[in-house]
């Protein structure tokens, strides 16, 4: 069997993402020194895996924190639970938190760790490709409110991160495929051999164990290990690059959509309607050619993602990108291309150009 990958995260508190198939083992190996007592949070769906996951901890106290799935746990009640939960069992600083889940739990696993105590250590162990290449990887934490998605949330790097690929064997298909949106989009602002993977292996083979779905998943952890390694907190890149902000592409539409649906349709599918919506405004603002924004269309419908979506009124979606924490007073900023892997970012666009891009993806091709 191949060895596992290490993917060393260059941050202030750097830690390590481990990629690889049956590496569950290796969680103890992340955990800090002297911990002796573990919360595990995980959805109530995944409650057959939590036995033998917690088997891994033998020997340590060993908590179980169980949340709703998905959205419906990020939101200050399900936060607040847990924190009377570790309260009850006296949980310490010296103690950690470990997240089994997709990139929901991970989100509230992690704004938990952050803030209980002001912050104890957290392991996280994503279950979708899209919590791998995305969630999991880079401190971001967060929680849901009535005017957005994660508006409320911290910056609290994990211990370290733990992606088996063999958890995934259980996932539905189009769960896999949601999880593409990230690593595509990971493509476009910054390995364009993402990608020629993506246009030259047939969906079908983009399966568990293929050796090519593990060679996008680690490249988009590398993407973003990068990115956050330069600058976690958001504040700006250097020499023009818009930093970490980046790895916001195509989410101001998408976190939109997102809330205009009640949180049904799954993030990396709003992240692939959301970075054609965004190609589109970059070719009409000058900045991107129509070759490019096609490539979107096809990169991401190659891999089974919709492009194309309009069952929100313009209005409503623009009233929620306006809070968005790009969004700067009252002008709304977007992270744009000018080519493959040359982001930048476009600021206060216009509203007939943001109309007309959104009456592009609601077009029938």
């Amino acid at each position: 069997m191949t060895a596992p990958t290490v993917i060393h995260v260059a941050t202030a508190a750097p830690y390590d993402v481990v990629v690889g198939h049956d590496v569950l083992d290796r969680l103890r190996d992340l955990l800090p020194a002297g911990v002796q007592r573990v919360a595990i949070i995980s959805p109530e769906s995944l409650e057959g895996l939590l036995d033998p996951f917690a088997e891994r901890l033998e020997g340590l106290d060993v908590i179980v924190l169980q949340v709703p799935d998905g959205e419906e746990a990020k939101n200050w009640e399900v936060a607040a639970a847990c924190w009377e939960s570790l309260g009850e069992e006296g949980f310490t600083r010296s103690d950690a938190i470990v997240t089994l889940g997709g990139g929901a739990t991970t989100d509230l696993g992690g704004f938990v760790a952050a803030t209980w105590l002001r912050g104890v250590a957290v392991i996280h162990v994503p279950t979708t490709v899209l919590a791998m290449v995305d969630a999991a990887v880079g401190g971001k934490t967060g929680i849901n409110t009535p005017a957005g998605k994660n508006l409320v949330g911290s910056f609290h790097e994990p211990a370290g991160v733990l992606c088996d690929l063999a958890l995934l064997d259980t996932l539905p298909r189009e769960e896999i495929v949601a999880g593409l949106g990230e690593v595509v989009k990971c493509g476009f602002i910054a390995d364009a051999r993402i990608l020629e993977l993506v246009e030259t292996t047939e969906p079908s083979e983009l399966t568990p164990d293929s050796p090519v779905l593990r060679e996008l998943v680690e490249r988009a952890i590398q993407v973003k290990a990068d990115v956050v390694a330069d600058d976690l907190k958001e504040t700006g890149g250097r020499d023009g690059h818009p930093g970490r902000e980046v790895l916001n592409y195509g989410h101001t539409l998408a976190h939109a959509i997102e809330k205009a649906t009640d949180y049904r349709i799954r993030h990396g599918e709003a992240v692939a309607i959301g970075c054609v919506f965004v190609a589109e405004l970059a070719s009409r603002a000058g900045a991107l050619s129509a070759d490019v924004v096609e490539r979107h269309r096809s990169a991401f419908g190659r891999v089974g993602l919709p492009t194309s979506w309009q069952e929100a009124s313009f209005e409503d979606l623009l009233a929620t990108m306006r809070v968005d924490k790009k969004a700067r007073g009252n002008q709304l900023r977007f992270v744009v291309i000018e080519d493959i892997g040359r982001p930048v970012v476009l600021a206060g666009p216009s509203e007939d150009d943001l109309r007309a891009s959104y009456d592009a993806i609601g077009a029938t091709r």
